[in-house]
Formats: C-alpha cells, sequence, structure tokens
C-alpha cells in the first residue's frame, strides 16, 4: 500500500464495496446462461446439477448464433481412451495438433474443475483444446471420481494415479516423457498442485511446470473476494458451500494440507508456476495468496489476474478475447519450461 493510501485511509485487503463488472464480451455469456434456464446448483441434488446449463453449453450457443467462420476444434484432433486410476478405470481425452505424429510432443496431464461434484471432459473442452493448440503439446485431459458418490480424497488418489499412468505411457498417446507438466482449473487446479506435491514427497518424476487456473487451494469463505463476490456468476459462495457439503465427511476436513494448500502445505521444492485468476471470483484472493506463497517458498512463479472476468472464462477462448489471451500465457509459460519456446535474438 502506498503512503497516500494509508494517509487516505485505503486498505488494500477491504472488500470492495460494489462489485465488479464484467466485461462486455463475459456479460453476454452469462446473460446467454441465463437464458438457458438453468436453476440455482445450490438448491439441487448432485444428479440434477449435473444436468444442468453450463458456460460452455452458452459459449456453443454464441457461436452457432454470431461466429460463423471460426473453426471450433482450433485444429486439434482428439480421442478417449481409458487410464489407470488409483480405485479403476478413468474416463480420459488425448488433445493432439497430430494424433497420427511420430514426433513426440511435450506432454500436460490436465484436470478439469467442477467442485470435485459436478461437469466432466466436455464441460471443460475449451482449455486444454486452447493449451494444445498454443504450446503445440499433447494434453491429456482426465477425469476423476466425484462427490457424493466418492468423498474426499478419492478424486485426489486419482489424480497422482493419473499422473503415474501418463508417466508410464507418455510415449503411446504421442507424448515425451522427459517433457511432462501438470494443468488444472478450479478444483482441478487443487488437484494439479497437489500432484506436484505428491511427485516431490513420494519421489516420483516432478512435471517441468504447473499451470493453476483459479484453483480452489483455501477454506476461508469469508475472505476478500468471497465477500466482494457472494452472489457472482457462474461461481458463488452459497455454491461452494455446497461444493463442500457434498466432498467431504464433514467441515473438519477442509483444513487437511491438500484442500487448504495456502495454509497448511509445505510450497518448496515445487516446479515453476503459471497461477491465472480471475477478478470477478470468490476464489481469487486464495489464488493470490498462493502465488505469493510459492514464490516466497523460493518457486518461480508467473501470475495474471483478469479483471472483468469471471471464473470459467479460461476456456472461452472462441468468444472471449482475454480468455485466448490466458491459453497463450500459460502456453508460453509451458513452452518455456519445456525449451520450446521461441525466444527474441
Amino acid at each position: 500500500m502506498s503512503i497516500i493510501d494509508k494517509i487516505l485511509g485505503r486498505d488494500d485487503d477491504a472488500p470492495r464495496t460494489t462489485p465488479a463488472k464484467p466485461d462486455m464480451m463475459m456479460g453476454k455469456v452469462l446473460d446467454t446462461l441465463a437464458a438457458l434456464g438453468g436453476r440455482p446448483i445450490e438448491t439441487l441434488s448432485p444428479q440434477e446439477a449435473r444436468q444442468q446449463p453450463t458456460p460452455t453449453d452458452a459459449v456453443k450457443k454464441i457461436l452457432r448464433d454470431t461466429v460463423k467462420d471460426e473453426d471450433p476444434t482450433l485444429g486439434i484432433q482428439t480421442r478417449d481412451i481409458t487410464i489407470d486410476g488409483a480405485a479403476g478405470p478413468l474416463q480420459a481425452r488425448i488433445y493432439s495438433p497430430d494424433l497420427n505424429g511420430t514426433d513426440l510432443k511435450p506432454l500436460i496431464v490436465y484436470f478439469h474443475g467442477g467442485g470435485f461434484v459436478i461437469a466432466d471432459l466436455d464441460v471443460y473442452d475449451g482449455g486444454p483444446r486452447g493449451v494444445s493448440r498454443f504450446a503445440d503439446a499433447v494434453v491429456l485431459s482426465v477425469h476423476y471420481r466425484q462427490a457424493p458418490e466418492n468423498k474426499f480424497p478419492a478424486a485426489h488418489d486419482d489424480a497422482v494415479a493419473a499422473w503415474k499412468w501418463a508417466l508410464a505411457n507418455a510415449q503411446t498417446i504421442g507424448g515425451d516423457p522427459r517433457r511432462i507438466a501438470v494443468m488444472g482449473e478450479s478444483a482441478g487446479g487443487n488437484l494439479a498442485i497437489n500432484v506436484s506435491i505428491a511427485a516431490r514427497d513420494q519421489g516420483l518424476q516432478a512435471p517441468m511446470h504447473q499451470v493453476l487456473v483459479y484453483p480452489l487451494v483455501g477454506n476461508d469463505l469469508n475472505n476478500k473476494s468471497y465477500m466482494e463476490n457472494a452472489e457472482a456468476k457462474p461461481l458463488n459462495k452459497a455454491m461452494i458451500e455446497w461444493f463442500v457439503k457434498h466432498t467431504f465427511a464433514s467441515e473438519a476436513e477442509t483444513s487437511d494440507p491438500r484442500v487448504n494448500v495456502v495454509g497448511a502445505a509445505d510450497l518448496a521444492g515445487l516446479p515453476s508456476s503459471t497461477v491465472i485468476l480471475a477478478e470477478i471470483d470468490p476464489l481469487r484472493t486464495e489464488g493470490e495468496k498462493l502465488a505469493e506463497k510459492l514464490e516466497a517458498a523460493g518457486n518461480d512463479v508467473r501470475h495474471k489476474t483478469f479483471h472483468g472476468w469471471t471464473h470459467e472464462f479460461f476456456g472461452m477462448g472462441l468468444v472471449v478475447p482475454d480468455a485466448a489471451v490466458a491459453q497463450q500465457f500459460a502456453a508460453h509459460n509451458l513452452k518455456k519450461a519445456f525449451g520450446t519456446a521461441i525466444l527474441p535474438i
């Protein structure tokens, strides 16, 4: 905080008195999502919640209605497979610029969001697809067991199992096992950093880089961004309370270091990190703290908060310009870690 701010009584840690407004295109996505008629997630059963319209559905509608000349595949090919999880097979999807290519490309193991309860590989298609294109890499997007059918730590166990599978099988899906990274959005961001921690603690090959997109990494539901965005869309405080209720046997489990990463986890000796956050998001404050604590623990960190954008924006690159910028930011940092970035002379 500057001296002027102190004199005027400003407090950087105080929540805004009025919520930030979304950018015009972000507002269009939110309006389109509202028009699809979904009911509030926090009022539904998990089974009902999984059937509700998603931000991805809103993006697809905008593409159908207004964007006629954009290739929704981005030139990226996909193939669905199953891999070994901690307690059985897991659904996974390979994204590649060329599934039939013979040259091994860097590999990124990706975990989707959804509060550990909802969403799937289809809902979170835009992020891994865009990163595969911009990073010129193979992305392995992995599903995992979800709550309440499989409560904490089932998803975390599956994520570590998926990492081990990727290390052992990278070449079979066109990936280079010497150049492998981890990535996730929201709850998937939590899984991604826990893979890095598990690799360190279990003596596994470590990711060369980790990309954490608005990760769920704390258990303080009354911090600055929760207060500012208590009623935000598409993610708000009531929804996260609903996720907590269905994911954990008790609220006390949220103090586990795998959940309260910023408050309880050892962050030393982790890979270089990219942390991407959205301004209009309850998870922003804990993401900012994560970036600070990763750096304080001696890790290389690149952090960017996108103002005017909400949770879930990252995968909307076909209709939201800053989402494509965020994907390119992540991809550039991944390429730097892989040694494939073209640097200026």
